[in-house]
Order: C-alpha cells, then sequence, then structure tokens
C-alpha cells in the first residue's frame, strides 16, 4: 500500500496523555500529525486503545513497496498474548471509514505457529513473547512486515516501532536501520516525533 509522504507541516506534541485523550476515538485518530492537536476531553482512553490509534495511523506514513501498493487494507498479525482487548475491533469496524483518502481499513489476524507471516503488512509482537522475539523476527526477515511492540528493548534488538510510557504518556521509538532492512519507508515528519533507537551491534 503506497501512501503519499506528503503531510501537513503543522506537527503535534509527541506526548499523548492516557488521561487526557478527547471526546472520541475516531476523533482522536487524526490528532496524529494532522494539525489539530487541540481535542475536547471527555472519557479516558485506555493504554491499549492509544496504542492501537497509534498502530492505524502510523501506518498512514510507511510506504510499503509497489507490490503491495494496491492493496484496500493492511493485515494486522499479533503475536503472542492479546493486550488490547476491545480496542483492536474498534480498530477494525469504526476506524478508516471516513472521508479521509489517506485513511486505511484493517483485517486482524492472530497469529499462530502455522500463520505466514510474510503475508502481514503489520505485526505486533506481545510482550508474553519477548523471550522468543528472535524467532519471531526471523520469520519476517527479508520481508515488508512492519514490526512493532511495546515491550523494553524489543526496538533495540530488532523491532521497527516500539512504544513505551514516560509519564503515563504513550510515546513511540523507531529503529530505522530495522525499517530500511525490510524495504518500507517512513515519512521524515514520523521520524522526527519518534525516539530513534541504534540496533545492537549496530
Amino acid at each position: 500500500m503506497a501512501l503519499s509522504m506528503d503531510r501537513p507541516k503543522v506537527l503535534c506534541p509527541r506526548r499523548y496523555s492516557l488521561s487526557k485523550w478527547g471526546r472520541a476515538l475516531r476523533t482522536a485518530l487524526f490528532l496524529f500529525l494532522t494539525g489539530a492537536c487541540v481535542v475536547t476531553v471527555a472519557a479516558p482512553a485506555t493504554e491499549y486503545e492509544v496504542k492501537a490509534a497509534f498502530i492505524h495511523n502510523i501506518a498512514k506514513f510507511v510506504e510499503w513497496p509497489a507490490t503491495q501498493a494496491d492493496e484496500k487494507s493492511l493485515m494486522l498479525c499479533i503475536w503472542g498474548k492479546d493486550p488490547f482487548g476491545s480496542a483492536i475491533w474498534t480498530m477494525r469496524d469504526i476506524w478508516g471509514t471516513g472521508d479521509d483518502p489517506r485513511d486505511i481499513t484493517w483485517k486482524i489476524l492472530f497469529a499462530n505457529a502455522q500463520t505466514n507471516l510474510k503475508k502481514c503488512h503489520v505485526l505486533f509482537i506481545t510482550a508474553s513473547e519477548s523471550t522468543n522475539l528472535d524467532y519471531v523476527l526471523d520469520r519476517v526477515s527479508d520481508s515488508a512486515v512492519l514490526t512493532m511492540g511495546d515491550t523494553d528493548g524489543y526496538a533495540e534488538q530488532g523491532v521497527m516501532v516500539n512504544f513505551y510510557l514516560t509519564n503515563n504518556k504513550v510515546r513511540f521509538e523507531i529503529n530505522p536501520e530495522a525499517v530500511r532492512r525490510a524495504g518500507l519507508k517512513i515519512g521524515s515528519q514520523l521520524l522526527k516525533l519518534a525516539r530513534i533507537v541504534k540496533e545492537m551491534g549496530k
């Protein structure tokens, strides 16, 4: 799925408070790199609602190879014990139904040992699989799969995008070398919002 790298010039802050995420998740989708940085506070979002929204929005700023450019939806695979709960089904059933030409729709797959992980566009590796990380990354090596996680040390070990919490705020870090190896391109504005991480031994 080829997505334009031309983005609005107004950048939102890199911090997103779990306790002050506005109105509804559908509105909150456009917080990230759209310039709409002020959102009216209503019900607080959970940690994994925020992370699911990040996954959705980060994917808009990733360019997949031409072989996947015409696909109308992205496949999100989750490897390990599911931490998202209902948040991930909100991502599938509600998001990506607006008029924004950059918006995307999702297919959700809970992966296992029989899954061909190279068919995933995004692979979220949960904390429960930290001891198996090398095995999982090896299964998608040399493939255009955007790997994500939310476990300390994942980015240094080769995961491309990793979420972390600071003062109850969700932030993210990016391993550019891992992105490059996969043949993916991430927009420069997204990189400016991330903490850049180097792989161990690189």
